[in-house]
């Protein structure tokens, strides 16, 4: 291939095998700079990437088995129970044996994990903002609307629509729904 052949100059920026998925390559560059900059939002409040899901579920359906976690962030087992492990550590959840089967662990927000829940609001509003920099409102919800689309093809390809978008919250009471604080 020359430098003249139009597959080497409709995307100079891109690898030679990316070229055929700009838009794939773009969303890969754009999420790997997401995770970074929700990184630096959450340590700055004591959290690691990924706690904030989990204690986000914990905050608006309450106590959960662990089980239950595992399936809702589609990680490992060993990647959710240490990040249990860190969130119990630092006071944020307390696990317990499930009441219903005893080999289950049922995990809930303390208190102090309540008091988690404005700050990580702060900072995912402050990440909105910091990603959506110079878009106006139109451009903003146009996007919004195209993501949506891009992810519900993805859901489709990559099984059923019931498995996107995690477990729905359960009916249960908030476990931190008295501290006004947390859970709206």
């Amino acid at each position: 291939m020359t430098s003249d052949d139009p597959v080497c100059t409709d995307h100079p920026h891109l690898p030679s095998a990316a070229r055929g998925g700009p838009f794939s390559h773009a969303v890969s560059r754009v999420a790997r700079l997401h995770r970074i900059a929700a990184g630096r939002q959450l340590r700055s409040i004591g959290l690691y990437p990924g706690q904030e899901l989990l204690m986000m579920h914990l905050w608006d359906a309450g106590a959960a088995r662990q089980s239950e976690l595992i399936k809702l962030l589609e990680l490992d087992p060993s990647t959710v129970t240490k990040m249990l492990q860190r969130l119990e550590q630092a006071g944020y959840v307390r696990r317990s044996p499930d009441p219903k089967d005893r080999r289950a662990s049922l995990v809930e927000a303390t208190d102090d994990g309540c008091v988690l829940h404005e700050r990580v609001k702060r900072a995912w509003t402050d990440l909105e903002e910091q990603t959506l920099a110079g878009l106006d409102a139109d451009e903003r919800a146009a996007l919004a609307r195209l993501l949506g689309k891009v992810e519900a093809n993805l859901c489709r390809s990559a099984g059923t629509p019931a498995d996107c978008g995690g477990a729905p919250p359960r009916a249960s009471e908030p476990s931190c729904a008295s501290e006004p604080s947390c859970g709206e």
